[in-house]
């Protein structure tokens, strides 16, 4: 059997660069960008969708607690859980943030605000976690950013050690391959608009979006990437062809809504 590596050939997505991936990016512009991810989420209603997701794979999970992976800052699992616990009667749910560049100053506030929420504030590895955290697994908008090698490997480990997972993307990657760029100049314009709406609101936010436009341009550019790495569904097909068990499962599909259709794949034991 082939390796997955010899397999990425035959997908659609394109492995580039998201400014967001790199160690050096700076801490304040990250922040910045992942507030503006959060406001976008809102924009689209992606709590609804993720909380009538979840409640499908909920009872399924051992445990009563969802480990959100590569959280940012916090983008739109924290109305999620709002959502499953007061309209899906899973009150006893509760949330743990984790990325591997933690926004720090978010995970202060909502470590001291949040009864049913917390952020860890130390790195973590999504593609290195294995068991530790035990709970049911999400990947926000975040699975496109890891290589098939590590999707793969996480999507292992869920299912050797019988936890449920979650991954959602907002884009479906349904242009054509090569004119992936084609929604940077697009991209550009929204950020100018929507940027009034993020929440906090910062000075860093504000300058570096009006005065010195560098989140526009950065923004741009990594939503632009991030809808060219996108895992289709024929993609994760290739990814998840020796990913099989009798007593595991994988859902798949997408999801028509605001914005554009949506992808998701989720794991579940049986």
């Amino acid at each position: 059997m082939r390796s997955i590596t010899g397999l990425t050939s035959e997908m659609k997505r394109i492995q580039l660069f998201e400014f967001e991936d790199f160690a050096w990016f700076p801490r304040f512009l990250r922040q910045c960008l992942t507030r503006y991810i959060q406001a976008i989420h809102r924009l689209i209603n992606t709590d609804q969708t993720l909380a009538d997701l979840l409640a499908k794979v909920l009872p399924h999970s051992a445990q009563s607690q969802i480990v959100d992976l590569c959280s940012g800052s916090g983008g739109p699992m924290p109305d999620v859980l709002k959502i499953i616990r007061e309209q899906e009667g899973l009150e006893n749910t509760s949330l743990l943030l984790t990325d591997l560049y933690p926004d720090l100053a978010g995970a202060e506030i909502i470590n001291k605000t949040n009864d049913h929420i917390s952020y860890l504030t130390e790195p973590v590895d999504a593609s290195q976690l294995g068991d530790g955290h035990p709970g049911l697994r999400t990947m926000i908008c975040s699975m496109h950013h890891m290589k098939p090698e590590a999707v793969k490997r996480i999507l292992r480990s869920v299912m050797e050690s019988r936890q449920p997972i979650l991954t959602y993307e907002i884009s479906d990657n349904s242009f054509p391959k090569w004119i992936w760029w084609i929604s940077i100049p697009i991209n550009i314009i929204m950020v100018l608009f929507i940027t009034p709406t993020v929440r906090p609101m910062s000075w860093q936010q504000i300058v570096f979006t009006y005065f010195i436009p560098i989140l526009p341009l950065i923004i741009a550019w990594d939503g632009a990437v991030s809808n060219a790495r996108t895992y289709t569904l024929d993609d994760l097909d290739i990814i998840l062809k020796d990913l099989k068990s009798d007593d595991y499962t994988w859902e798949k599909g997408t999801i028509p809504g605001k914005g554009g259709r949506k992808i998701y794949l989720m794991g579940r034991s049986l």
